[in-house]
């Protein structure tokens, strides 16, 4: 795939998810922009370099979550139908696409890359937890969970972030060295406001 073939899939791309529901606050085309970048991001750090696997990591960032234009709950395995759909005319091997699918469902919780390319896009995914931004992108998570009714009021959401924080991980030493330390701190202080 070209550059100019793979920047016409990601206008494609943008501009379908410019059409998903206004609930999702925290699942919306700014998270999927987010993770692509920091995708590329983290792959440069971890010494991936090669033209073909930085498509590869890109194209799944872009479509890791297209499948909340149909469902909720699932969207990782639909959102690796409408990416086999999609790149079944491109000049994709089979192989790639499996890798593509494959980083897609490693980003699905509890998350479980099995190689490094899956760790990538996994940390790409959850890169916000470590990150000044993390505040405002978190709410934007919790308005979304209570627009869903996943969780039933404000009182569930620091018990809900402590308990997520404690099971999650980053698996790439460049997201452990720059972003687990914040996390940390970001869940010290949740422990200390649930007191």
């Amino acid at each position: 795939m070209t550059e100019a073939g793979f920047q016409a899939l990601k206008a494609d791309i943008i501009q379908r998810l410019s059409g998903l529901d206004t609930r999702l606050t925290y699942h919306n085309l700014a998270h999927t922009l987010d993770v692509m970048e920091q995708a590329v991001r983290i792959s440069v750090e971890e010494s991936i370099l090669d033209p073909r696997q930085l498509l590869l990591v890109k194209i799944a960032a872009l479509y890791h979550d297209t499948g909340f234009l149909f469902t909720y709950r699932g969207h990782e395995e639909k959102s690796c139908e409408i990416a086999r759909q999609d790149l079944a005319g491109t000049d994709l091997t089979v192989d790639e696409v499996n890798t593509i699918t494959g980083m897609i469902m490693a980003t699905k919780i509890p998350q479980s890359p099995a190689n490094l390319m899956e760790e990538i896009i996994c940390d790409a995914d959850l890169d916000y937890l470590g990150r000044d931004d993390y505040p405002p992108i978190s709410d934007n998570l919790k308005v979304e969970f209570l627009s869903y009714g996943i969780i039933g009021g404000d009182k569930d959401w620091d018990p809900l972030q402590i308990d997520f924080f404690e099971k999650h991980r980053y698996f790439t030493r460049s997201s452990r060295t720059l972003r687990a330390p914040r996390k940390q701190q970001y869940l010290a202080m949740l422990k200390e406001k649930a007191w």
